[in-house]
């Protein structure tokens, strides 16, 4: 049950970790959890664990917490933000597959013992990032859309600007993050992982990203009532 807990508690550490940033840093530490999100997901993508009875791979639930930015992002700050918050996790990755593949131009000096092993692990970052970053501006862009659309009918629907958060947060990231599953992990794993492992991992993908979407609604409504709190966090 080991990872079963881990993934259970990251949950909670992420979404919370997000909405601490924004407590301490306001929008700039939204912006700074994206970098951070979109990294660290593209590195822990390569681990497959088993987990709930399949095999699956890590960086479902810190990937799922961008999404979650870039919620908090359009409720709190506006359409304009969020995309500039997807922008960035774009811009990220771009820079560190850079960063990363400079690393393999140098030759290694005789004692050195790492090269190889970091070699290991970043030599399939290029395609796993860029189909992350592929899925990744499709998707993320789709959710502000989604969200913002959703809101508009809401607010049309009925009468309410600020009322049907969940509406606009559930309605468009579980979309979205369908896409996400499917586009990334096709491009990703095809040749490199088994069909019944991609079917498990698309499965389970999904499964994970249904429930942290439906767990992460609290939080964008936490991350509205600190901006109520404190207006001195909507100040750029």
């Amino acid at each position: 049950m080991q990872n079963e807990l881990l993934m259970i508690a990251s949950i909670f550490v992420f979404f919370g970790g997000l909405v601490a940033f924004f407590r301490f840093f306001g929008k700039q530490g939204i912006f700074a959890w994206t970098v951070i999100a979109t990294i660290a997901a593209n590195i822990e993508v390569l681990i497959l664990v088993h987990a709930f009875g399949l095999d699956t791979t890590l960086g479902n639930v810190i990937f799922a917490s961008s999404f979650l930015a870039t919620d908090m992002m359009s409720e709190i700050f506006g359409k304009k933000e969020a995309s500039r918050c997807v922008k960035i996790g774009i811009i990220a990755n771009v820079t560190f597959i850079l960063i990363s593949q400079s690393w393999f131009l140098y030759i290694p000096a005789a004692g050195d013992t790492m090269a190889e092993p970091i070699r290991t692990v970043f030599s399939n970052t290029p395609r796993v990032m860029l189909a992350s970053l592929f899925a990744y501006a499709i998707c993320e862009m789709f959710d502000v859309w989604a969200y913002h659309a959703w809101w508009k009918w809401t607010e049309k629907r009925f009468k309410d600007k600020k009322g049907y958060l969940w509406v606009r947060n559930n309605g468009s990231t579980l979309v979205s993050q369908l896409m996400n599953v499917f586009v990334f992990n096709l491009l990703a794993f095809a040749g490199v992982f088994p069909w019944n492992t991609i079917g498990e991992i698309l499965v389970f993908g999904y499964g994970i990203f249904v429930i942290t979407t439906l767990m992460d609604t609290p939080f964008v409504y936490l991350a509205r009532r600190i901006s109520e709190k404190h207006p001195e966090l909507l100040k750029d």
